[in-house]
């Protein structure tokens, strides 16, 4: 019967644990800030000055379109196999592609709707009209993160 408590390579799995959880934390947050700019530079008036500044619809949008986004990197990440570096450009791909895809989308709705995604976000008070926009990113990232799988 083996005494031994805790096995020799223990503590170097767990440092490379400890990288790897890092690597894709950061590799996620960096997907999330491009995305918030994608939808920045694609949408009419400075997005973040309309978020900061309290638009209810600016800020809706925003949510939803980062949790959406969320899904499809944390999807990218929990399907990326081989070793470390393929899988962080397992999830950088999908992500990028899942913020084409949300961008994408919205702007499809916006065409087919003919809702004014700017004039919702510029909007003082919260139009229903962001109540679609927001349901439309969800759908969008929740199809894209179950096409990764």
């Amino acid at each position: 019967m083996d005494q031994t408590v805790i096995g020799p390579d223990f503590f170097g799995l767990i440092g490379i644990g400890i990288g790897a959880i890092l690597l894709y934390a950061l590799l996620g947050l960096l997907l999330l800030l491009i995305g918030f700019w994608a939808v920045d530079v694609t949408t009419p008036g400075p997005l973040i000055r309309m978020v900061r500044g309290g638009n209810p619809g600016s800020v809706l949008v925003t949510a939803s379109g980062l949790l959406a986004m969320a899904l499809v990197i944390v999807t990218a990440i929990s399907v990326s196999s081989g070793t470390l570096l393929e899988g962080l450009l397992q999830t950088l791909i999908f992500g990028l592609v899942g913020i084409i895809a949300q961008v994408a989308a919205v702007r499809i709705l916006e065409w087919v709707t003919g809702i004014d995604v700017g004039e919702v976000l510029k909007a003082e008070k919260l139009l229903p009209q962001a109540w679609v926009i927001a349901a439309a990113q969800i759908a969008i990232g929740t199809v894209v993160a179950v096409a990764i799988i």
